[in-house]
């Protein structure tokens, strides 16, 4: 869910502190992926898709794809995984779970999201595992200038002080995205980021319960005048907007701000070359996609790689802008025979999903 219409209020209120851009105004820069919201997306469009041995390659599938995507236009993704979620929000992901149609912590969650992280590897990108909330992780990484943005739809990220939050950032056609920048939303809305933090709250956040009726022009307004939500309590209409019983907004408080450590910077952050007969091996052989299609699409990301560097060489360009090539961060690798027709045929016989 996130922060209850905080996109909105920001839309309205802080126009300024939102720019509308393109997947390729990232190039050469690092990205912290907000994972968890990504699988979500995969499982909600392909909810059935499973190979002949009935797993679910949802997932899996469109990791490949999309991360194939981003490195393509010289992203530099990192894919932050959920850690243990805060009591507090068991009832938020008990309902996100079941709007997906499957149960919370259950094995075949776990086994997705292992094969994801085993596929990021083959992929060279770098992952990390998020002691608690992920968003928290994420947004660390950017206030400690270790990624540029966050990438996630959860506006929540705002609150654990992501000083840029790029939302929409996918695989489409159009490249567009929306980026929210923090400080700017700070400055033209005149609060702290503590102030800011109990407007989420008053909005709606998953870690607690909300004041009942309580808009988010009010919302702002009250924090304005009133600073802090103890003093909000203090003046509010409660007739009107009645108090949740033994209301946790202090624990939410407490989360938003503190959250955010378990990361020491111990993990190197690096990217390397796809390894090819691995993806093969574990896409095709393991997961039963088929291997024409791994093959295809691995070899249109190579001859992307080789095109746009050397459209860089011919234009004597430097590293930075749009044509920032992946070469920059791992070698481009040459090509690698492909296996006969009959080998790839018998690798994959007969699956049942791409």
């Amino acid at each position: 869910m996130g922060i209850v219409k905080l996109a909105e209020l920001i839309r309205r209120e802080a126009p300024g502190a939102v720019s509308h851009k393109r997947i390729g105004d990232y190039a050469g820069k690092a990205v912290a992926m907000d994972t968890s919201i990504t699988l979500c997306q995969f499982r909600a469009a392909l909810p059935r898709l499973r190979n002949r041995d009935g797993a679910y390659l949802s997932s899996v599938m469109g990791l490949f794809y999309r991360t194939l995507h981003f490195l393509e236009r010289g992203l530099k993704p990192v894919f932050v995984f959920e850690g243990r979620p805060p009591a507090q929000k068991r009832g938020a992901l008990e309902r996100r779970a079941e709007a997906e149609g499957r149960i919370l912590g259950t094995e075949r969650a776990s086994s997705q999201t292992e094969d994801c992280q085993r596929l990021l590897r083959l992929l060279g990108v770098p992952y990390l595992q998020a002691p608690g909330e992920g968003e928290a992780l994420c947004a660390q990484l950017a206030k400690g200038g270790l990624v540029h943005a966050v990438a996630s739809e959860d506006m929540d990220t705002l609150a654990f002080g992501g000083s840029l939050l790029v939302r929409q950032l996918n695989a489409s056609k159009s490249g567009e995205v929306v980026e929210y920048s923090l400080p700017k939303v700070l400055e033209i809305l005149g609060l702290t980021q503590e102030q800011f933090v109990d407007l989420c709250i008053l909005l709606g956040c998953d870690f607690c319960e909300k004041i009942r009726g309580l808009g988010p022009r009010k919302a702002l307004d009250l924090i304005r005048k009133h600073k802090t939500i103890e003093n909000v309590v203090l003046h509010i209409n409660r007739e009107v907007h009645p108090i949740p019983l033994c209301w946790k907004y202090q624990e939410a408080r407490s989360l938003f701000l503190e959250a955010a450590g378990g990361y020491g910077g111990g993990q190197a952050l690096s990217w390397t070359e796809p390894d090819e007969e691995g993806l093969v091996t574990f896409l095709c052989r393991e997961r039963h996609m088929k291997e024409e299609r791994v093959r295809r699409r691995l070899e249109r990301f190579r001859a992307g790689l080789l095109e746009r560097e050397t459209e860089r060489e011919e234009a004597g360009g430097g590293p930075a802008g749009r044509q920032t090539s992946l070469t920059q961060f791992f070698r481009v690798t040459r090509r690698r025979q492909a296996p006969d027709a009959e080998e790839a045929e018998g690798s994959c016989k007969k699956p049942r999903a791409q």
